[in-house]
């Protein structure tokens, strides 16, 4: 008998993705005027070199460390205070957004549940989509610069994407024990409860803390808008040209990205939670690491220190920065709200003609800046993982002689990937226009770098928690270090790069409007104007438009990642 092989088909899904995305890249240059046009101001060279050379000699005088300490301050404060308001919206938004929930209260009326599920999902999809600065510029209309504004314009945005990520969480979480319990006649809140919530439990602590590390970004950036913190210091050195000044503002971001960094690793790796990336795979793809053994004592001991220190912190952060929040229920707050209402009515739809190319300036900017984000935080990933060159690792199996080269680069990549994501983008988007003509090109740098340091971290934190058996297996049968790493390491690690890529490339599409807000072209550029002109009829289309695309931006990421998987 003779077996018959079945053909591979020769065009997959995924090579078709690839192509197009190849096809968006060439576009997405061409529109930012890659050959058309000069693209390069070589006028800004000198400038840039000041500020290079600020970085070696940055003012450490008293009295700007005390204001360099006074404004750290404030950043961590709206970052624990907007990201506990965050956790508790996204934990309510989370439950009513998971299918689970409604298929656990309406079990025997699946249409009714749908239905509420499709509205909450499309309520909260707004939010999440409109970036924290532009709710911050939305609260500073309100409230002028009270913490408020900053706590609420983190809280709401971050509140709807933790929603999202939380009831992704909940309906990937094995159901059987809540089966369990709603078949033994228990009430869906409490089978739900005890029967899946604990199960979920550790995967939503450490979305938690990843939604932490990026309230500290967003706090930093919401000081561009004049909310306070490094962010507003930063700009003000930068608008003044006190390079020396911006780099000691720098190396304070710096060290507070870094500081919670580390805190939270430990945190995480102390709870023995999930890779972060592993929130968002199947249950049955997720890694599974050995529990730490630990003794019960020690375990209990550690345990309530940090769950003092996380309390005290978030006491600290509350008091230093005592918002009012009676603001919130102010007869003056609803007066404004109805007099924003009555000018944002009608819409000027006369705008329309002239948002379909800033449009298509918007969605190149962020194909590029992901582009580029993708493509050198995988390559600097390598470099950044521990198991990768440093002695042990698998370009470097025991040898001690490169151990101080391994050592350096390893610590020079952290360090560079810290930078790049600590200082906010519209920051690098400023010192890009430094060389760059205004336009699409130095929006998609400054994205591009600021997403780099985060998908570097990401994707080296990925590398170093790679299932270890099949590099095992492969170093068992005589392969050497290269040949493990281009047969095991990159084909284990190249899906999940791709899945961060896509999740940022959502992230690329909502900052747009940061970048834009600074001249970097697009629809942010647009917003600006109306927003400085008090143009809330045209504000109301242009967010409209960012609204589409972000929603169409999210649809084909899904698509995508589906057809990966």
């Amino acid at each position: 008998m003779r077996t018959i092989v079945p053909r591979q088909p020769g065009f997959t899904a995924p090579l078709g993705w690839g192509l197009l995305g190849l096809g968006a890249i060439v576009l997405s240059l061409l529109a930012a005027g890659l050959f058309q046009r000069e693209l390069l101001n070589v006028a800004g060279f000198p400038q840039l070199w000041q500020f290079l050379q600020a970085a070696i000699h940055p003012d450490l005088s008293q009295a700007l460390l005390q204001v360099t300490l006074s404004a750290t301050v404030t950043t961590f404060a709206y970052a624990v205070c907007g990201t506990l308001f965050s956790l508790i919206l996204g934990a309510i938004g989370g439950i009513l957004l998971s299918q689970v929930w409604w298929e656990s209260v309406f079990s025997r009326r699946q249409p009714q549940a749908s239905s509420w599920w499709y509205g909450i999902r499309l309520l909260l999809a707004v939010p999440r989509a409109i970036h924290e600065l532009i709710w911050g510029l939305f609260f500073i209309n309100l409230w002028g610069l009270d913490p408020l504004t900053a706590i609420l314009a983190i809280a709401i945005p971050f509140g709807a994407i933790t929603a999202k990520v939380f009831a992704e969480i909940l309906d990937e979480t094995p159901r059987q024990p809540l089966q369990v319990l709603l078949n033994s006649g228990v009430s869906a809140p409490i089978a739900f409860c005890y029967g899946l919530l604990p199960l979920a439990g550790l995967n939503l602590v450490s979305y938690a803390f990843y939604r932490f590390e990026c309230s500290i970004r967003s706090a930093a950036v919401l000081g561009i808008v004049g909310a306070g913190g490094l962010g507003y210091e930063i700009l003000l050195s930068l608008q003044s040209l006190q390079y020396e000044q911006l780099w000691t503002f720098f190396y304070a971001l710096f060290l507070l990205n870094g500081l919670v960094d580390f805190g939270s690793a430990r945190v995480r790796r102390f709870l023995n939670c999930a890779n972060r990336l592993d929130l968002h795979l199947p249950s049955s793809r997720r890694s599974t690491q050995p529990p730490m053994q630990r003794s019960s004592r020690n375990t209990r001991l550690q345990g309530s220190t940090i769950g003092l220190t996380i309390l005290g912190l978030m006491l600290f952060s509350f008091w230093s920065i005592h918002p009012d929040y009676s603001k919130l229920w102010a007869t003056r707050t609803r007066q404004l709200l109805g007099a924003l209402a009555r000018s944002s009515m009608p819409p000027d739809w006369s705008l329309l003609p002239q948002l379909l190319p800033l449009s298509m300036e918007t969605v190149a900017m962020s194909i590029l800046a992901i582009a580029l984000a993708g493509l050198g935080g995988m390559l600097l990933a390598f470099l950044a993982a521990s198991n990768v060159l440093l002695p042990g690792g698998v370009l470097n199996p025991g040898r001690q002689a490169n151990r101080w080269v391994a050592a350096g680069l390893f610590l020079l990549t952290r360090a560079a990937l810290l930078l790049a994501r600590a200082i906010p983008a519209p920051i690098w988007a400023l010192v890009a226009l430094f060389v760059l003509f205004p336009g699409i090109l130095p929006g998609a740098v400054a994205l591009g770098i600021h997403n780099l340091g985060i998908l570097g971290r990401l994707k080296a934190e990925t590398i170093e928690n790679l299932d270890t058996r099949p590099l095992e297996a492969l170093k068992a049968q005589g392969a050497p270090g290269s040949l493990v790493f281009l047969y095991g390491v990159l084909p284990l690690s190249l899906p999940r790069f791709l899945a961060y890529d896509l999740y940022r490339w959502e992230v690329c599409m909502r900052e747009t409007v940061i970048v834009g807000l600074v001249g970097a072209g697009g629809l942010g550029r647009l917003l600006t104007e109306q927003l400085s002109s008090f143009d809330y009829r045209g504000t109301i289309v242009t967010l409209g438009s960012f609204l589409l695309l972000t929603f169409l931006v999210d649809a084909i990421s899904a698509q995508v990642r589906r057809s990966l998987r």
